[in-house]
């Protein structure tokens, strides 16, 4: 598998939300999340920056519908910050589902930085630059002006959402953005007029996100 692109030092593998919980039989599946993840592996070796985002959330995390009685998983409700989907308890700090899968540790070993977010119980945070509030940034952005990066190649899990927000918040923050989609994966969440997906990939045209 080979995206035929050229890296150069300029360049950042972004690699998202890898992590166990998010592969099948995990507690936030994402449909075929695995077989992403030797070929992420295998593309780290072509970067000299990768940064790999691990979410990390509390127990009783607000984002989890269990943490709302009567709400149910993939429901969404209206929070300080605004629009939030309910989602299953997942990655929970410490726990089995939060580690990265095995077949990415390639990726997690070349990391110049892993960054863990959502660890604020208040507020989710999909992005690896912002968290939901999109206000509170994670650091990302200067991490990377200090690297001397100027494009964000991004990969991961879940294309949709944690992929996408990141690759309009790389752009956002004055990054290139590139996302390779064969890389991801999504959830795919209905959504009106058609999926999250198209929701997702509509929003990254318009903000300049190569595919």
């Amino acid at each position: 598998m080979d995206d035929g692109d050229d890296y150069t030092e300029e360049d950042a593998l972004i690699v998202i939300d890898p992590q166990v919980d998010f592969c099948p039989a995990g507690r936030l599946a994402v449909a075929e999340g695995d077989a992403i993840m030797a070929p992420i592996a295998a593309l780290a070796e072509r970067f000299h920056h990768v940064v790999v985002t691990q979410d990390w959330h509390p127990a009783g995390h607000s984002s989890f519908a269990s943490s709302h009685p009567g709400r149910r998983a993939f429901d969404t409700i209206c929070l300080p910050y605004g629009e939030q989907v309910l989602w299953p308890d997942h990655c929970v700090q410490g726990s089995a589902g939060a580690a990265f899968h095995p077949e990415v540790a390639g990726a997690v070993a070349r990391a110049g930085l892993i960054l863990r977010k959502g660890a604020n119980p208040a507020v989710d945070s999909y992005s690896a630059f912002y968290e939901n509030d999109k206000v509170t940034p994670t650091g990302l952005a200067g991490y990377l002006r200090d690297k001397g990066v100027r494009r964000c190649v991004i990969v991961g899990l879940a294309y949709d959402f944690c992929v996408a927000w990141s690759a309009l918040d790389a752009r956002r923050d004055g990054f290139a953005a590139l996302v390779l989609t064969h890389y991801t994966r999504a959830i795919a969440m209905p959504a009106p007029g058609g999926s999250s997906v198209d929701a997702a990939e509509a929003a990254m045209r318009t903000a300049g996100v190569r595919f």
